[in-house]
Parts: structure tokens; sequence; C-alpha cells
């Protein structure tokens, strides 16, 4: 196999497992835990049963790979680390965001924003970026990318719960409008 042949791979197995295992478990038979978690084995062997087989290699290149670290592997259990459409409790604690968080956005979303602030839509929190390029690269995924800032501060003091997933992903209940600014 190719690099980039790879690489595609390396995406397709990663899509698969965020599938399975942030919105759609019970689509191989999986069973997650109340924390997300399920055997990695057991994954493996769903995920062959249902003609989509991934080796040990394959899935430890993946979780190592991921440039956002969306999978976390703790002894012989994996889960997604947030992104979560199904009931779990991530046991994530509550944490003291820094001043400033982002949101990364598309510009036909910003009148709904203005309106009703960000909301977590289908997932169980809304998810903030420590940084504005990491959120360049999320609002990109659905077209050009408009960056909100967000006074998590503010939110903070105000008695807004964090929380920040494994992989750096700041999470909240929502971010209310008066707590964003929009650019120009």
């Amino acid at each position: 196999m190719n690099r980039s042949d790879e690489e595609r791979r390396t995406v397709k197995v990663s899509k698969y497992l965020s599938k399975h295992l942030r919105h759609q478990p019970e689509r191989i038979g999986l069973v997650l835990d109340a924390n997300g978690w399920t055997e990695i084995d057991t994954l493996l062997r769903a995920a062959a049963e249902h003609g989509f087989p991934i080796s040990r290699a394959e899935l430890d290149h993946v979780v190592a790979a991921n440039d956002k670290k969306r999978f976390a592997i703790e002894g012989t259990r994996i889960r997604a680390s947030q992104g979560h459409t199904v009931t779990v409790d991530l046991g994530l604690p509550p944490a003291e965001p820094p001043a400033c968080l982002y949101h990364g956005t598309v510009a036909s979303h910003l009148d709904a924003i203005r309106a009703e602030g960000l909301r977590p839509m289908a997932r169980h929190h809304v998810h903030l970026s420590p940084d504005r390029e990491t959120a360049t690269r999320v609002g990109a995924r659905r077209g050009r990318p408009v960056i909100l800032s967000v006074d998590s501060g503010a939110m903070h003091r105000a008695g807004y719960v964090f929380h920040v997933s494994a992989n750096g992903v700041w999470l909240t209940d929502t971010v209310p409008p008066k707590f964003l600014r929009f650019p120009g």
C-alpha cells in the first residue's frame, strides 16, 4: 500500500471508529459502558463481523496518529474522547477555562448563533477550541470558516461549568450570545 492509500485507510478507519464509538455503537452490536468505553477485542470482532476488518496495529496507529486525539485507550478498552450523540458520562471534572476560547462555524449559521448563542445540537456539549488555528480547522469542515471568540472567563465567573476532554477540547452546555464576539 502506498502512502496516499495508507492515509486514506487511516481516515476511513478513524471515521468508522467515530461513527461507532460516538454515534451508533448499536449498529455493529457494540455496547458502551456508562463512560463510553468498550473492549478493544469486542470492537475489532464487531467491525470484522460487519464487513470492516481492522487489525490491532491499524487501530493503534489511528489512535496514535489522529491529530485531534479523538480516541483514548486505557488498558484493554477504547472510547471516543468527546463528541458523543449517545448518552455517556465521560467523567470529566469541572475545569477553569482560559479567559478566551474559540468556536469555528460558517457564515450560514451566524444568524441563529446571534439569536440563540451556541447550543450542543445533537451532541451533549458545545465544543470550544483553545486556539484560533484549531477553531479554523473545525469550521473549515463545513465551508469557509468564521471564528467566534468566547468570553469563557466571564462565563465561568457567571457560574457556567466547563470541562476539558483528554484531547484538549473544551466542553460546556451552552454559550449565550452575550458571551460571544463576532468578527467584523
